[in-house]
């Protein structure tokens, strides 16, 4: 066992660079050993002490075995480190099984779980929509007759919008609870609430609570769709947006909700808010949701692409025991990105990709990401393994919308599922 040097373990998954550890953590002066998926192998630096390769970071025994395998070779852990968030609830269960420092289950539940997160959020005051449990197609019933139609019931912990589903009337509800739906299953299957729906667009907020005051933040507007409507094959986009009354509103917004969620302690956000009619005019903002870590999508890129700061930087911070610390954005430019779905459900080949029709030069993305041609994309929730990826950079929120707009009816990614027949017969 190798113990001259402290052992910090990374639970990694991304194939891209999300993140550049080795610009966060010192691998001359600690032992950082990696527990990744394979695609994730191409993105770790080479420093690393070591790496243990799991089917699924989100699988806790594989997980658990790894590091057991890792400790046995490099000693107990000083941190563990996870940024994806799909791995937070099983970073926590390690972190308590081998008695490391950092955020435990109890602590991450405020993030986690939906129902306690939105408890929390009017706890403090902050405007919510209405909110109930819903442990059967009763409890949504009852809800729907209470405060309206339509409502949207989801699961406590859902990532990426799983299982997030709309309902528009009492009629759908039985439609979707009948025989022929699947709803009553899914709220046996695993907790779920219901919320009022709220028309409105939404944003998303991400930056830095420093433990006492509002760091570093951008606010985002989603265009196209919503992240829920993503799931069900439509693309979507975000925008940042440059309006000084709405910056106005997300700044008091976010700095009500910092302390709400996350006490004195620093906390890097992904916070997402409905943008509605204030009554004395101009906007106000209605809590949605909420999580302790850095945004996905885009986010972590156009961050450091477009604004010159590293959010990851922060979040790792926090998790090794640190005071964060993030300069301030570069300002004079918009950052944005767009998401295409996959045209058939994945494992899938890509046969092709480009444009229909080519952008103006002042509309091009300055990054487009797929999978290559001819290689299989593979069947991953999330949003780094979706149709194509673009970013955007530009001088104003109209004109980085126009782009974002423009892209998507303009690109066409062109995949088979594997084992069909590729397009010249092969």
């Amino acid at each position: 066992m190798s113990t001259d040097r402290p052992h910090i373990i990374v639970l990694h998954r991304w194939r891209d660079t999300h993140a550049h550890y080795a610009d966060y953590i010192d691998h001359g002066a600690a032992h950082v050993t990696y527990v990744s998926t394979e695609l994730g192998r191409a993105s770790l630096p080479p420093t690393a002490a070591a790496v243990t390769i799991v089917a699924l970071t989100d699988d806790l025994p594989a997980v658990r075995a790894a590091v057991t395998g890792l400790v046995a070779r490099f000693g107990a852990p000083a941190r563990l480190i996870a940024l994806n968030e799909g791995d937070l609830d099983t970073a926590a269960l390690i972190r308590e099984e081998f008695a490391i420092p950092g955020q435990h289950t109890a602590e991450l539940a405020v993030f986690r779980d939906k129902l306690t997160m939105c408890r929390t959020a009017e706890a403090a005051g902050l405007p919510v929509p209405a909110f109930a449990p819903a442990p059967d197609p009763a409890a949504v019933l009852a809800f729907g007759e209470a405060h309206g139609w339509p409502l949207v019931v989801k699961p406590h912990r859902g990532t990426a919008s799983r299982g997030v589903v709309q309902i528009d009337s009492a009629a759908e509800l039985a439609a979707l609870s009948g025989p022929a739906g699947d709803l009553a299953a899914a709220l046996a299957a695993e907790p779920h609430l219901v919320q009022s729906y709220v028309d409105g667009p939404i944003l998303h907020i991400d930056g830095l609570w420093e433990g006492d005051s509002l760091g570093s933040w951008t606010v985002s507007r989603y265009v196209g769709g919503t992240c829920a409507d993503f799931t069900q094959g439509t693309w979507l986009g975000s925008v940042e947006e440059d309006d000084p009354a709405l910056l106005e509103a997300v700044e008091a917004f976010a700095a009500a909700v910092g302390p709400a969620l996350g006490g004195s302690q620093p906390w890097v956000f992904h916070l997402e808010a409905f943008v509605t009619p204030a009554p004395g005019g101009g906007p106000a903002l209605v809590f949605l949701e909420c999580g302790a870590r850095v945004g996905g999508g885009e986010i972590p890129f156009t961050w450091r692409d477009v604004h010159g700061v590293d959010l990851m930087a922060a979040a790792v911070d926090i998790q090794l025991g640190l005071t964060p610390v993030l300069p301030p954005l570069k300002t004079g430019e918009v950052g944005g990105y767009l998401l295409l779905p996959l045209p058939v459900p994945a494992p899938c080949r890509v046969e092709a990709a480009g444009w229909v029709r080519e952008p103006a030069p002042g509309r091009l993305p300055y990054a487009v990401k797929h999978t290559p041609v001819g290689s299989t994309a593979p069947a991953i929730s999330g949003y780094e393994h979706v149709g194509t990826r673009f970013r955007f950079r530009g001088a104003t929120t109209r004109d980085v919308e126009a782009a974002i707009t423009e892209s998507a009816n303009s690109f066409r990614l062109t995949c088979v599922p594997v084992g069909a027949p590729s397009a010249d017969g092969g």
